[in-house]
């Protein structure tokens, strides 16, 4: 339910459209990376070897983006989809919440690089302004697209059953999880990670997001500018050290907002925006009776 609702009121989009979520989520990306794990001379000739940059890796990436699609299309029509896009245009946030994104997270990722000893042991990565910016644009229409089933669907949908943090919490496991066969191919970004590290900074990194959703009352746009800054390919190789910095940072995140955090009433539980309305109700900032 959502503030100011009757109790009476369906959701557009059912909580156990979950099922289907993680089934399409999961079965289209570990699908994928399968083949190239357990047949890799065979998809290697037919599509060349999977690098982070191939098309079959984007479409493994886009995984969570397409469940969130077909079933915002198939419970709200097209009607709905238009409004569930419309979340990308929520963007009002405190002023913490920007300083965060634009100054905190790579300044986690100095201290990692720092306590890693390489912060100023390896020289700027690119070359010219044009590689700088394709480079940008190419991270951006990567990752960022998860977001549109992470935090545009998933998240919306467990906070009706759990308090923000416990929400949080299993999203993050789960999101750390759907990554776990990149880690087992060489040409994929992740080969080069250690995945104990990779799945403790998810769960971090998904609490932090679960706090600014709420707070940002349901935008796809803000978490997609987390999830942006947390690849992007200026900050220095942090790995695993920054995973310390996220941890802490998401325990700062939660002792400062404990209150809506702790209580199931501050979570926004909205995929598709009333049709009365092109955005969600603010249902992160007022509590639902």
């Amino acid at each position: 339910m959502i503030a100011g609702s009757s109790s009476t009121e369906r959701e557009p989009l059912p909580f156990h459209a979950l099922v289907p979520f993680l089934l399409v989520t999961f079965g289209l990306a570990w699908g994928i990376l399968a083949l190239f794990i357990f047949l890799p001379d065979q998809m290697t000739a037919l599509f060349g070897a999977l690098t982070g940059q191939h098309p079959l890796f984007f479409l493994a990436v886009y995984a969570p983006a397409i469940a969130a699609f077909i079933l915002v299309a198939y419970y709200g029509g097209a009607g709905g989809l238009r409004r569930y896009l419309a979340r990308l245009l929520l963007w009002r946030c405190s002023l913490a919440w920007y300083a965060f994104l634009i100054l905190g997270i790579p300044l986690l990722f100095l201290g990692g690089a720092a306590l890693k000893g390489n912060l100023f042991a390896e020289p700027f990565p690119f070359s010219s302004l044009q590689a700088l910016g394709a480079a940008m644009l190419f991270m951006a229409i990567k990752g960022p697209v998860e977001e549109f089933g992470w935090r545009g669907l998933a998240l919306p949908l467990l906070q009706r059953k759990l308090a923000p943090i416990w929400a949080g919490l299993i999203l993050g496991v789960i999101w750390g999880l759907w990554h776990f066969p990149a880690f087992l191919l060489s040409g994929t970004p992740q080969s080069a990670w250690s995945f104990t590290p990779f799945l403790v900074g998810s769960v971090a990194v998904s609490v932090i997001a679960t706090q600014l959703f709420n707070a940002s009352r349901g935008s796809i746009l803000l978490p997609a500018l987390l999830h942006f800054q947390l690849i992007n390919p200026i900050w220095p190789d942090a790995q695993p050290y920054d995973t310390l910095f996220f941890v802490a940072a998401a325990l700062m995140v939660v002792w400062f907002n404990r209150k809506a955090m702790l209580n199931k009433a501050w979570g926004v539980t909205e995929v598709i925006p009333q049709a009365a309305n092109s955005v969600p109700h603010p249902a992160g900032l007022t509590p639902r009776p």
